[in-house]
């Protein structure tokens, strides 16, 4: 299984961007996919998650601003990224992982390379 993320960029305080992250080698319907991200100086961290029925789970700094979503024909997940502040200036991982435990604990099988995200002021 290989994970393709894209989408990240240079964004100001308060604007958008939507994350991807294509899968390839697996069928996506079958796995929980998830988000992480990693500031400069500071540990990877979770940031949302999807199951495979659909659910999804955030942290509490990106709730009613980040969405998760799931797109198994296309073998992708996204994140949507509203009201983007400084602080969320990060790489961003996809991640995927037979279970959302598994996933939420950082412990996930399968990582894409990271996209970088940067939010300026």
């Amino acid at each position: 299984v290989q994970l393709q993320a894209s989408g990240g960029g240079l964004v100001q305080v308060g604007g958008s961007l939507r994350l991807s992250c294509e899968v390839s080698g697996g069928t996506l319907s079958i796995y929980a996919l998830g988000w992480f991200r990693q500031a400069p100086g500071k540990d990877r961290e979770f940031a949302a998650a999807i199951s495979r029925g659909g659910a999804s789970y955030y942290a509490d700094f990106v709730k009613d601003r980040f969405t998760i979503s799931r797109d198994n024909a296309k073998n992708t997940v996204y994140l949507q990224m509203n009201s983007l502040k400084s602080d969320d200036t990060a790489v961003y991982y996809c991640a995927l992982a037979s279970v959302t435990p598994t996933l939420r604990a950082g412990t996930a099988p399968y990582w894409g390379q990271g996209t970088q995200v940067t939010v300026s002021s």
